[in-house]
């Protein structure tokens, strides 16, 4: 799915199109509450009204997104390659834990 490049590399790349102190920040936040309406949309058969809460986190977290690459001034990176979706979690991780 990653096309024989480490995940290092798509961190890299995706982190160059995140440079702006803005658009960090955005994803900052943004990206853990679109990962954390993920179990939460799982879930929400199973317990009434929880759905507006995932979907709050997902439309919110995507509107941080979207805000960070507007002063970016650039595209998100998922425009040019689907599979960027699934690095800005990794990306997330790698800056909390100091490494991005």
């Amino acid at each position: 799915m990653l096309g024989n490049r480490p995940w290092g590399e798509w961190i890299s790349e995706y982190a160059k199109s995140h440079t702006h102190p803005v658009n960090r920040l955005c994803h900052t936040v943004g990206i853990p509450m679109i990962a954390a309406s993920v179990p939460l949309a799982a879930a929400s058969p199973f317990i009434p009204r929880l759905w507006k809460v995932p979907a709050t986190l997902f439309a919110v977290g995507w509107g941080f997104q979207f805000v960070g690459h507007a002063f970016e001034r650039k595209p998100p990176e998922f425009l040019k390659d689907w599979r960027f979706l699934f690095v800005g979690l990794r990306w997330w991780a790698a800056k909390m834990a100091g490494r991005a």
